[in-house]
């Protein structure tokens, strides 16, 4: 018994994808020009070029900031005001408030598991967010930063 298949004889064209950025903010306060020159002007540039993704950093907030509780959601409206202002076009980009995705918690467990706390010792900006926050000692949410990073992507 034979089977006949049909064979095109051209492919079809390769379905052409933009390459991804995935950027953010924690949003510890109003961003600045610091913040415009560090990101925020590559931010408008690359939104034409690229398929953006801005993550609002609202957990990642929490690992320095727990102080700044009561001014989160003014913080994250602030955050976002500021990216329009500065021409991050909504149309463009795909704003993620981080909080309200639980697969990025989720995932932040799972990899927790595979990650030594030795290897995240080890992560050089470590001690200067130690330094830079006035803390002797890390808690583990700054701890685990780099592995919450992760589970962002």
């Amino acid at each position: 018994m034979t089977a006949e298949v049909s064979v095109p004889k051209t492919a079809p064209a390769a379905k052409q994808t933009r390459k991804r950025i995935l950027t953010g903010d924690r949003p510890t306060g109003r961003l600045h020009v610091g913040n415009y020159v560090g990101t925020l002007a590559n931010r408008v540039k690359l939104q034409d070029e690229y398929e953006t993704f801005l993550l609002v950093a609202d957990h990642h907030m929490l690992t320095t900031k727990l102080d700044g509780l009561s001014e989160i959601e003014q913080n994250i409206r602030d955050d976002v005001i500021d990216n329009l202002a500065v021409g991050v076009d909504p149309e463009k980009v795909t704003y993620i408030l981080q909080s309200l995705v639980p697969q990025i918690p989720e995932l932040h467990l799972y990899f927790s598991m595979l990650v030594s706390v030795p290897r995240v010792q080890r992560i050089p900006t470590l001690k200067d967010q130690l330094r830079d926050h006035g803390l002797a000692q890390p808690t583990y949410g700054l701890l685990g930063y780099p592995v919450l990073q992760a589970a962002d992507i």
